[in-house]
């Protein structure tokens, strides 16, 4: 696992009814605050998680064979149809990722939410 600065940080989502969870990784001091304000209850509007899927699996985010880009990670309260996938429906169709399903790569399942942030690894 990487080390974490100050500003970036790993957080786990899940998408209900599906049992999976997934870890994005923040790299940008606003959205990791934003994030932590999801969490901590105070973000109350945008709080779905966006990103651009990256089809290569990221050392963070076992047994995924995929991961977010973390410069592309938004939060949303509404999106469009045609980006909302379980976690598991994102994984078994990754070869069609960017076609007609998650045009452009960009995943942005509805119900996601997040969950905990993960501690700093301690090198």
């Amino acid at each position: 696992m990487p080390i974490h600065k100050e500003k970036s940080g790993l957080f786990v989502f899940d998408y209900p009814p599906h049992p999976e969870t997934f870890i994005i990784e923040l790299i940008d001091d606003g959205r990791t605050v934003h994030a932590r304000r999801i969490l901590s209850g105070v973000e109350k509007n945008q709080v779905h998680v966006s990103g651009i899927v990256v089809k290569a699996p990221a050392p963070y985010n076992p047994p995924w064979n995929f991961h977010l880009s973390p410069g592309s990670i938004q939060f949303f309260g509404l999106a469009v149809e045609v980006c909302d996938a379980s976690i598991r429906y994102v994984a078994e169709h990754l070869d069609e990722v960017g076609g007609a399903f998650l045009p452009d790569g960009r995943w942005c399942p509805w119900g996601s939410r997040l969950l905990h942030e993960l501690p700093p690894v301690q090198g």
